[in-house]
């Protein structure tokens, strides 16, 4: 009897094309066969993976949601014994942190399969080279150039960037997130960065962002915090090419500190296979079939062979090389069961406060405030 699972991951060509094309690889490999549905990027970032868990036996999921989805036991632990040996490879071959951020209570809950975080996105045909200091940034945001996403939640991933790279880490096991002074330095930042920005900017995510960057005549031709997509990297896909490249530093700081994002496959507990589930999940994410299969469908990937591989490199303007020490140096946010309330909530206070220019001192408080709440499961 042939094998059928169903997957759910999120709807851009990054996230979907990979899949199906590694799917159609392994059905031919094992007979096994994965019909794959997709949801909005909004969706993916806070849709409940119980409910997921429910009615697919694979899901894609980002590394902040391991706390709740631990608490409420939809996952099954993909650390399995028998398997060690791919297990060591799969860790050895991380990027940054994305194989420990998936880690939780002493179990792995999911293969980093896409690897990303905030880095620099500028248009080459403009540009001579990435900025390398965030005082042009500014600069080129008065100057009516820039473009930030700054739709929930990416609001919090840019204070989480400039905390962290400000030597201020944001904390993961409260009470507060952040020192008071320490916040208002990064509030006083972000002022900074966003006085001059299109208004527009409040409602874009980063996909937005990348499709206008990638018009002929867009206005703005460089985000200074923005998730990296390859797929605008590679010719054709949109009429204008976008490089990324580390993020511009204060002060000559290393590009350490951006908020790690990315993605990986897990597997549901209700699955009625979870053998084949698993054994789907550890291919996936190896090396060989990430530096090529996963590649060469237009993913991200998250193994180091195929961020050091140089074909994978070539076609995407060395998108992985220009941007590796920004991604190891990488802010994994924190995890716990309740974070994903306090996410939504700190991102729509701060894209509310900038927006509306009422950010200030306050803003920190009332950041601190609901995230001590977070841990006592009042959001």
């Amino acid at each position: 009897m042939t094998i059928r699972l169903k997957g759910m991951t999120w709807s851009h060509p990054r996230g979907y094309d990979p899949m199906v094309a590694c799917s159609a690889a392994w059905q031919q490999q094992t007979g096994v066969a994965i019909d794959w549905d997709k949801r909005s990027l909004q969706d993916f970032e806070s849709f409940p993976v119980a409910e997921l868990a429910a009615a697919y036996d694979l899901i894609v999921i980002d590394h902040p949601h391991v706390g709740q989805i631990t608490h409420e036991g939809c996952l099954l632990p993909l650390d399995t014994a028998e398997h060690s040996d791919d297990l060591a490879a799969l860790s050895a071959g991380t990027v940054g942190r994305s194989y420990p951020s998936y880690h939780w209570q002493g179990r792995q809950w999911a293969f980093p399969i896409d690897a990303a975080t905030q880095v620099q996105a500028f248009r080459p045909d403009r540009f001579d080279g990435p900025v390398s200091d965030l005082e042009e940034v500014v600069r080129l945001t008065k100057a009516g150039r820039v473009l930030l996403p700054m739709r929930p939640p990416h609001s919090l991933m840019v204070f989480y960037t400039l905390a962290a790279h400000l030597g201020h880490d944001c904390t993961v096991e409260g009470p507060a997130l952040i020192d008071k002074a320490a916040g208002t330095e990064v509030i006083d930042w972000m002022q900074r960065l966003t006085d001059g920005l299109d208004p527009a900017c409040y409602g874009l995510d980063p996909i937005a962002v990348l499709d206008r960057m990638g018009e002929v005549d867009c206005a703005q031709d460089l985000s200074p915090l923005i998730y990296g997509y390859v797929s605008y990297s590679v010719a054709g896909f949109r009429p204008k090419p976008v490089a990324f490249a580390d993020i511009a530093v204060i002060g000559g700081r290393p590009p350490n500190g951006s908020a790690l994002g990315g993605t990986g496959i897990a597997v549901s507990s209700r699955t009625q296979a979870p053998d084949a589930a698993r054994a789907f999940a550890r291919w996936l994410a190896s090396g060989p079939v990430q530096r090529s299969l996963y590649a060469e469908a237009d993913g991200q990937p998250g193994h180091a062979d195929a961020w050091e591989d140089e074909q994978v490199n070539a076609r995407t303007l060395d998108f992985y090389r220009n941007t590796r020490a920004t991604l190891e140096g990488a802010f994994v946010r924190p995890r716990h069961d309740g974070y994903m309330g306090f996410q939504e909530q700190a991102a729509q206070l701060l894209t509310a406060a900038f927006r509306d220019r009422t950010a200030g001192p306050s803003l920190v408080e009332d950041i601190n405030d609901l995230f001590a709440r977070s841990f006592a499961g009042a959001i």
